[in-house]
């Protein structure tokens, strides 16, 4: 095991009317901006919610961050957080809109221009404190300090964190999630199965501890995901599909291993060129980045295959075959198509592909730095069709 340090501030309020305990966590004269989406969390009541735990506190309001929060529209916010001089913000809704949130803390008092945050790793120095009540179980954004943000104008979907955006706390009601589409529970279970996947399979450390809770979350997400599609108001199968999703990212499962995340780089091109959710491009690339790799991960493949799959007959390379194929198979049955030609995306693609990897630097890609460009064309190329 590599060596490590491991700190995680975010405090977590779990379970049904958690969300009435979020103003003991803000303190007592802040001004807030609460941040959400489309309008989903005034449908399914977690407004309501919200508004009463903050009963007497002044609140403002900013809507529309997208499932792909973007820079244009989270500089809207950065400029109605100076001018009203907000102290604390409070996300409420799933990855994207904590994840826009997070740029909104580190813009905010940014004094130069916030773009560099993202395109040129600027240091961050001063963040606003942010909480979030979590609607929908998927990045793990609620428990970690990092983000993702596009900027529409270029094409460009960037990563960037710092300590100082971890979240003060969150609240997780799993009934928050009973009336998300099963389009977005799917999502959900593969986009924290492929958060694992970045981290547990690469290459042995003498990891057991890592090893076995990342396989304990793969198990858990494999059972509960179906039951959650199933059946909507199935509270257990929620509530550890949604703690799943927080353990993937919150850093004990990355601790002391290595990782690997070109999945999510190419993934990350597909959404910005392609507008597919982030899930999607994950459930398309990560079979093709695990076959394309077989050889560089095959002490992890296979012990994947035997302890994820139950696979023990058959050589090497079946078994092999075989938890690839049960990888895919199990994004299939949570609903989320594994091929770009699945959502109208043809061989055409695959270079301008190429060319936003090229452009962002993301040549030398995975736990050993050696997927460079023409890796990446082999991974793009099975993941058109079959």
């Amino acid at each position: 095991m590599r060596n490590f340090t491991f700190q995680n501030p975010t405090k977590i309020l779990f379970g049904k009317d958690q969300i009435a305990g979020i103003a003991r966590e803000i303190p007592d004269g802040q001004r807030i901006l609460l941040t959400c989406g489309g309008g989903s969390i005034r449908r399914n009541g977690v407004y309501d919610q919200v508004m009463a735990a903050l009963a007497g506190r002044e609140v403002l309001e900013f809507a529309g961050i997208e499932p792909n929060p973007t820079y244009e529209t989270l500089m809207e916010a950065v400029r109605l957080v100076r001018e009203q001089q907000v102290d604390f913000l409070l996300a409420v809704g799933g990855g994207s809109v904590i994840d826009g949130t997070k740029f909104i803390a580190a813009a905010a008092p940014f004094a130069g221009d916030p773009w560099a945050i993202l395109a040129e790793r600027a240091p961050i120095e001063r963040a606003l404190p942010l909480g979030a009540v979590l609607t929908l179980p998927a990045t793990g954004s609620e428990m970690n300090c990092f983000a993702v943000v596009t900027r529409r104008a270029s094409q460009d979907k960037m990563a960037f964190g710092h300590p100082l955006l971890y979240p003060r706390f969150a609240a997780l009601d799993p009934t928050a999630t009973f009336t998300l589409p099963p389009r977005q529970i799917g999502n959900g279970a593969v986009d924290a199965f492929a958060h694992v996947m970045e981290q547990y399979l690469t290459y042995p450390v003498n990891a057991p501890v890592q090893d076995r809770f990342a396989e304990g979350l793969l198990l858990t997400l494999i059972e509960e995901g179906p039951k959650a599609l199933a059946n909507p108001e199935d509270y257990d199968a929620r509530a550890n599909l949604m703690w799943c999703a927080t353990l993937a990212l919150n850093g004990l499962i990355g601790a002391g291993v290595p990782d690997d995340w070109t999945t999510h780089m190419i993934g990350h091109e597909i959404t910005a060129l392609h507008g597919l959710d982030h899930a999607q491009t994950l459930a398309i690339v990560l079979p093709n980045v695990l076959a394309a790799r077989r050889e560089r991960k095959r002490e992890k493949l296979l012990q994947y295959a035997a302890r994820v799959w139950g696979l023990s007959a058959g050589d090497e390379n079946e078994r092999i075959d075989a938890a690839i194929a049960s990888t895919r198979a199990f994004f299939e049955r949570m609903g989320v198509k594994t091929y770009l030609r699945d959502y109208g995306i043809g061989t055409d693609a695959v270079a301008p592909l190429l060319a936003q990897l090229e452009r962002h630097g993301l040549t030398a890609l995975g736990e050993h730095q050696d997927v460079d460009l023409a890796t990446s064309r082999i991974i793009l190329e099975a993941s058109v069709a079959p």
